[in-house]
């Protein structure tokens, strides 16, 4: 068949599943193909040899049953960097990117960072990669995910990038002059748990209490101890907890409390400073 009908015929089984089904079609015959998007675009006639096709009909029908493209391919893209992903992993997401971005923003020169339940380390090693002069270190509590964390820091030689096995700071020292972590935020019973991507990817990464609270109470309560004076918590939470957590930092001894919103225009990212220093 040709790299054409192979995508029709892909697109058409992954539309009752997948948002965006010819997308995903064409990463997977990409990759089965070892070629690029822009080469399938190219060539659409090119005839697709039986060991590609049958490796690129199973990744899809893989697809076809919900396993999130990123799994498959076991990589995606995220702010300027190329990371591994695995099911041990979550897979970040846009609204993370904007974290990124709004942390740039906060910081100066030299700081020292703390990224907080770095999954595969992507917080972290986007940050290192964009500002070299920064000292930033990692936390994660999941022994699989920290192990991919560090095949990507070492694949990006950002070796520097001091990732930490523990849970929330993991008794590295401070102050830090930015503290920033996507939580696990989630309600234990979101019915979302058990659909699209977040179905794969590792529940203790995503859920967190009765009300999604949970981790960012802990962390917002510690954190005013472990910032430098002027120093800055930025966290990501869910679109309809901006409130609550506004309060959190607010409680904490934190001010300058402030909250963005995502592209989607969803209340998404919270920060606050350290003032005063802690008495």
């Amino acid at each position: 068949m040709t790299a054409a009908e192979l995508l029709a015929e892909a697109a058409a089984e992954l539309s009752a599943t997948s948002d965006s089904p010819r997308l995903d079609a064409e990463l997977l015959l990409a990759e089965a193909l070892g070629r690029s998007r822009t080469w399938l675009r190219t060539w659409p006639e090119a005839t697709v040899e039986e060991p590609a096709a049958a490796r690129f009909r199973a990744w899809t029908a893989r697809r076809a049953g919900g396993e999130p493209v990123a799994y498959l391919l076991g990589r995606t893209g995220f702010h300027a960097i190329d990371l591994t992903v695995t099911p041990a992993t979550l897979i970040p997401r846009p609204e993370t990117e904007e974290l990124v971005e709004r942390a740039l923003a906060l910081g100066g020169e030299g700081i020292r960072v703390l990224d907080i339940g770095t999954g595969s380390g992507a917080i972290a090693l986007a940050l290192a990669t964009a500002r070299p002069d920064w000292r930033v270190a990692a936390t994660e509590t999941s022994p699989e995910a920290l192990a991919v964390a560090r095949a990507n820091a070492a694949e990006r030689g950002l070796d520097r990038v001091e990732l930490r096995a523990g849970d929330l700071f993991a008794d590295l020292e401070g102050p830090w002059d930015l503290i920033v972590s996507n939580p696990p935020y989630v309600a234990a019973d979101d019915p979302h748990l058990d659909q699209g991507d977040a179905a794969f990817e590792p529940r203790a990464a995503l859920a967190a209490g009765p009300d999604g609270l949970d981790c960012l109470r802990r962390l917002t309560a510690e954190a005013r101890t472990r910032l430098a004076p002027g120093g800055w918590l930025l966290v990501e939470h869910g679109y309809d907890q901006g409130p609550a957590v506004r309060e959190l930092l607010t409680a904490a001894g934190l001010g300058q409390v402030a909250t963005h919103r995502d592209l989607a225009g969803q209340e998404r990212l919270t920060e606050g400073r350290l003032v005063d220093p802690v008495d």
